[in-house]
């Protein structure tokens, strides 16, 4: 029977406590990029993130677009001719008051916004996704301004109501959105779930 000496035995323990040490580094090391793996990437956390937006410099009848969750945003800062024209049509749109469900309750208006002289809507039809005109003067076979969809002829007006006997089956949809101050609203964000 061999005999073991002291010195090797403390020589043993070391290798195998370094060793042990050293294994636990590496798993952690690869375990940490492993769970980063599961969290969305920056490009996918952009593309549902909140919008700011500055609107001081929107001049009265101008409208931007933004992109929100990959769609454009239009924010259209109305006259007081264009508020007025509002009221004058509605017995020619399908749902004026924006009754649908598809609206929030803060665009259940005939101004459908949180403050009448900005709309903030989503510039997609609701017929087949096409993205409308704006036109404010004149829509193409009615004698107010708004936005007409060239591809199948849907009407909108410049509260993004739609107009009766379209493709179309409802108004443009109104995302959430939040005014920070007044100047600065948020896309993406309701007041109530802030």
């Amino acid at each position: 029977m061999a005999q073991v000496d002291a010195g090797s035995n403390g020589r043993r323990r070391f290798l195998v406590g370094a060793t042990a040490v050293v294994g636990g580094v590496g798993m952690v090391g690869a375990a940490v990029p492993f769970v980063a793996s599961w969290n969305p990437s920056a490009k996918a956390r952009a593309a549902g993130a909140p919008v700011t937006v500055d609107i001081s410099k929107i001049e009265p009848g101008q409208q931007i677009t933004v992109e929100w969750r990959g769609k454009p945003v239009w924010l259209l800062k109305r006259t007081p001719e264009m508020l007025k024209e509002l009221d004058a049509h509605k017995d020619d749109l399908a749902d004026p008051l924006s009754e649908r469900e598809q609206q929030p309750m803060y665009a259940k208006n005939i101004h459908r916004s949180r403050k009448e002289e900005l709309l903030v809507v989503v510039g997609i039809c609701t017929h087949l996704g096409c993205s409308p005109q704006y036109l404010p003067e004149v829509v193409p076979n009615q004698n107010w301004g708004g936005y007409y969809c060239p591809c199948h002829g849907s009407k909108f007006d410049l509260a993004g109501r739609v107009t009766k006997g379209v493709p179309a089956p409802t108004n443009l949809v109104i995302p959430p959105y939040m005014y920070v101050d007044d100047n600065t609203v948020i896309v993406g964000v309701d007041e109530e779930n802030a």
